[in-house]
């Protein structure tokens, strides 16, 4: 068995899905949903930028280095 057709969703599924979705969470709670959907990516894409930049890991060792120990 081919695994793509497996995951393949036709336009049929994707209809029942959507019916779902309003049957469960009412037409005014989708959006809301979706806003939260899109920061939480936005941050996540935020989160990466700021990890991939080159002065990041002298910023969070040096941070560790001047900490007191007991």
């Amino acid at each position: 068995m081919n695994t793509l057709t497996i995951l393949a969703l036709s336009w049929q599924h994707i209809l029942i899905v959507a019916i779902l979705l309003v049957l469960l969470f009412g037409g005014k709670k989708i959006p809301e949903l979706m806003r939260g959907v899109g920061s939480g990516i936005k941050e996540f894409k935020d989160a990466v930028k700021e990890e991939d930049k080159p002065g990041s890991e002298n910023k969070s060792s040096s941070n560790n280095t001047n900490t007191p120990s007991n």
